[in-house]
């Protein structure tokens, strides 16, 4: 069977801090096909990727590449043979510009060899980025002003310069909009046709279907199977993945709305969104949708305090606040669940004692002296209740996988015992059986009265969760729909302009 496969990884075993992420783990793909690796977080998709791109040396184990063994303990030695990896986490240099991080290490100079040719360079990053199907850059823009989805593009270009025989895509989809995924999807058809390996992990199981030639289901650091899409169904994939039926995806929930929990009238910032206004009850899980830059985020960052507002008014249970900081908004009772929990939700050196308690340091702490019981018993509740794992509180929060970091943050959040939650894209890049989690956890907060802001690009969510879903379009508030009124054309035609 391997004479066919250009990549072979046999017997692959690695461990943390004495936990078996891999098990001796066989695996092997073929060139100019689609592979995508599926499982729960934490089953060991991204390390063996890792592996296999030079940033995790393994514990045992072999590789092949067109049936020689090789080498790979440096990312380096993986680009020299041929093989790059685009992760859930950006490896930009964000001070650097878009050209400096797509050229990295291979920018042109002139005649003099330490002399750069920023014509050449910016003319080689935009023909690069338009090779792909990526434009409307400006490749001068410095890469931290940019969005997560314009940032996942660079990283896409960036791999694309060596032109590598095996793409590692992990997540690739996940921070990008409809039209952008489309892109995607053209690249990668025309990735095959160049006779490259292409390896999908992603969580999204419809969009792994679409694109998929197979499908490898990794579970607790063993591989279960791999399957063909036309001889296997979504529910399939699941029981593979978590070992049982999950049943439904949203939890059917009777809301009980009460008073009016938040105002938001005539709220504007220049330069991102103008004259918005709405109300969250007590109760209620109002959704919001919107295309990559229609200024949903930066609604929710002016009400948490992260930015400024130019003009409007907030009222909180009818009481006008204006938090100046989120430590404002924290104390008025709202919370906000951040899109980059990387970047914005975590301090990934600390535990997840320090990550879980940081909004809350005041309500375990007097005259400055802090209870370290009390604080330490708070957090292992919650993360007993959330079922994060591994459950000890003294872990570090990097060593934990996607969707258990996430659940770091609704902890921070639920300890802080807030009257308004914000959610901007609560379930990105977590496995199906944590998004059903979160989902009920969602629900539970709303039917214990909790007004609740829930940000997605994802339609299927802000139908299955929402009892009314909002649609903004170019930093204004365009549509407002009730739940028996909403439906993925309905939501998406109003997004994209095509109807008001």
């Amino acid at each position: 069977m391997e004479e066919n496969n250009f990549l072979v990884m046999r017997g692959i075993r690695k461990s943390f801090d004495g936990t078996q992420a891999l098990k001796g783990v066989d695996f092997s793909a073929r060139l100019g096909e689609v592979h995508a690796i599926v499982g729960e977080n934490g089953a060991g998709k991204s390390t063996l990727m890792k592996i296999l791109a030079g940033a995790l040396r393994r514990d045992a184990g072999e590789i092949l590449l067109d049936g020689a063994p090789v080498v790979i303990n440096t990312p380096f030695a993986a680009h020299r043979l041929g093989i790059r990896a685009v992760y859930q986490e950006f490896s930009l240099v964000r001070h650097l510009s878009i050209t400096e991080n797509i050229l990295l290490g291979q920018m042109p100079t002139r005649r003099l060899k330490w002399v750069v040719d920023w014509k050449l360079a910016h003319q080689q990053a935009a023909q690069k980025l338009a090779e792909i199907g990526f434009t409307g850059l400006n490749v001068r823009t410095q890469v931290a002003r940019l969005s997560v989805s314009q940032q996942q593009m660079v990283e896409i270009a960036k791999a694309a310069v060596t032109r590598p025989r095996i793409w590692i895509l992990d997540e690739p989809s996940a921070v990008l909009s409809q039209e952008e995924l489309k892109r995607l999807f053209e690249l990668i058809q025309q990735l095959k046709q160049e006779s490259a390996l292409i390896l999908y992990i992603s969580h999204r199981l419809e969009e792994v279907f679409q694109v998929a030639d197979r499908i490898t289901v990794l579970k607790d650091g063993e591989l279960i199977g791999t399957v063909l899409p036309a001889e296997a169904d979504q529910n399939q994939l699941i029981k593979m993945m978590v070992g049982r039926d999950l049943g439904e995806l949203f939890p059917r929930r009777e809301p009980n709305l009460g008073e009016e929990a938040l105002a938001v009238k005539d709220f504007s910032r220049a330069g991102s969104f103008d004259n918005v206004s709405f109300s969250l009850r007590r109760g209620e899980i109002v959704g919001m949708f919107g295309l990559v830059g229609s200024g949903r985020t930066q609604v929710a960052r002016c009400i948490f305090g992260a930015d400024p507002p130019s003009a409007g008014e907030l009222r909180l249970e009818s009481i006008p606040v204006r938090p100046r900081s989120p430590g404002d908004a924290v104390r008025a009772g709202i919370a906000f669940l951040t899109e980059d929990r990387k970047r914005d939700g975590l301090v990934l050196s600390c535990s997840i004692r320090d990550n879980a308690s940081l909004a809350t340091m005041d309500q375990v702490s007097k005259l400055g002296v802090l209870n370290v019981r009390k604080r330490d018993a708070r957090v292992q509740a919650k993360v007993s209740e959330l079922s994060i794992h591994p459950a000890q509180i003294s872990r570090l929060v990097r060593q934990l996988s996607g969707g258990n970091q996430q659940k770091v943050i609704l902890a921070k959040w639920l300890l802080s015992e807030a009257r308004v939650l914000i959610l901007d894209e609560p379930t990105r890049g977590v496995d199906v059986a944590t998004k059903v989690e979160i989902y009920r956890l969602i629900s539970d907060l709303a039917d214990r009265g909790v007004a609740i802001l829930l940000i997605s690009s994802e339609l299927p969510e802000i139908l299955g969760m929402s009892d009314r879903a909002l649609v903004m379009r170019e930093g204004a508030l365009v549509g407002e729909f009730p739940r028996a009124q909403a439906s993925e054309e309905r939501l998406l035609a109003c997004a994209a302009g095509v109807v008001q």
